[in-house]
């Protein structure tokens, strides 16, 4: 697999995908797609080659950006006007800029102005030096800046000194996001994560010993219906002993070109429905202790989005959201199940307003959804998230 750089610039870059929670913030490509890039349950880069971006290429990314914000401010001055202008709209002095660039400019002056993300699925595998003098270069150019994230992997930290960490701190790093996806050392082996349940735990605790933040990624679903418990335990049994900021759900969906989808359709992988990973998601649950961490369901494909809160404290409300829609019958589980994929229901609660529940009964019915065939339904939908 090429580690290479192009010589050229190519102009300003973004990679496919962020958290969630970075959804305002400046996406600043340090490195195309992902070094590990075997996961059977992520088709994202399989046809990608991994390479790392030049210190230099990513100072004129930034540079371009700082035109961007520049052009900006000056059409506000001129306007007298109060929001940036729209990208669309723009005078001739913004023909000389990256067109990109301008785009992610006015897209982070419109969001504030104070968080970046580090794209693509490693920032941390690039050379330290590498990355701390990106790091001095981004924050010395906007000192307004208050949040520098980016997506690691275990392996990546576990391997690095804690000296490199502090640093990576101290030049302006914050947080750090990494895919645990599971704690069981089977499930890991089952879908090549490159990582064990030790590795985890020591790559996290070294990230908080840092005085990093640190989001955890659990993806309930990921054992399938063999490792269902397991998946939830070991998982939970990692996570206490790392402590992380941030526990992010990631029900598991498979796109139809994931390779663990071929597996399903071979057999080799049962799917589990969507109350096996609630019954999951509640084991999982149940067996955190002694932290206090802010459990986060912030993606679609979360059934119960209402499962959100800071632990201790909230716990048993986190976990009655649960047992309430394990409780419903299997029509009302099916009404809810599809409202809340089509997203006709935003939670659980919705499934209580009259007109909704008899609108997707309706629409069940002329699709001919049952309790028994929900699933399947369900599971097609959840391949369009990813």
């Amino acid at each position: 697999m090429s580690t290479s750089t192009p010589d050229h610039y190519q102009g300003f870059e973004q990679g496919p995908i962020r958290p969630p929670s970075e959804a305002g913030s400046l996406l600043l490509r340090v490195m195309r797609n992902c070094p590990w890039n075997r996961c059977t349950f992520c088709p994202l880069y399989k046809s990608s080659q991994f390479s790392r971006r030049s210190v230099k290429h990513v100072k004129r990314d930034i540079d371009a950006v700082q035109a961007g914000i520049q052009a900006i401010r000056q059409q506000q001055a001129d306007a007298g006007a109060p929001r940036p202008p729209a990208p669309w709209s723009a005078d001739l002095s913004f023909s000389r800029l990256d067109p990109q660039a301008f785009q992610a400019a006015w897209h982070w002056v419109k969001n504030g102005q104070q968080q970046v993300f580090l794209q693509d699925a490693d920032a941390l595998a690039l050379k330290p030096e590498d990355l701390l003098e990106i790091l001095r270069y981004l924050t010395q150019t906007f000192p307004s800046i208050t949040r520098v994230t980016c997506y690691t992997r275990s392996s990546t930290v576990y391997r690095l000194p804690d000296e490199t960490l502090a640093a990576l701190r101290d030049a302006g790093l914050t947080r750090v996001h990494i895919g645990m996806e599971s704690g069981s050392d089977k499930v890991l082996r089952l879908v090549r994560k490159g990582a064990s349940h030790k590795i985890h735990v020591t790559a996290g605790q070294k990230v908080k010993a840092a005085g990093l933040e640190l989001s955890e990624y659990y993806m309930p679903g990921l054992g399938g219906r063999d490792l269902w418990e397991e998946n939830a335990t070991e998982t939970a049994r990692a996570l206490n002993q790392i402590n992380p900021d941030f526990i992010r759900l990631r029900t598991l969906a498979l796109p139809l070109d994931a390779p663990l989808a071929a597996q399903a359709a071979e057999g080799r992988f049962a799917l589990p429905s969507d109350d096996l990973m609630a019954r999951e998601l509640l084991l999982f649950l149940e067996s955190l202790r002694g932290i206090t961490s802010q459990v986060q369901s912030d993606h679609i494909v979360n059934l119960l989005p209402e499962v959100e809160g800071v632990l201790p404290d909230d716990k048993e409300r986190l976990l009655e959201v649960i047992r309430a829609y394990l409780r419903l019958d299997p029509e009302r589980r099916m009404l809810y199940k599809v409202g809340r994929r089509m997203g006709f229901l935003s939670g659980l609660g919705d499934l209580d307003h009259p007109e909704r529940a008899a609108q997707i009964a309706r629409y069940c019915q002329q699709q001919g959804i049952t309790p028994d065939t929900v699933e399947a339904f369900t599971a097609e939908l959840m391949r369009r998230y990813i």
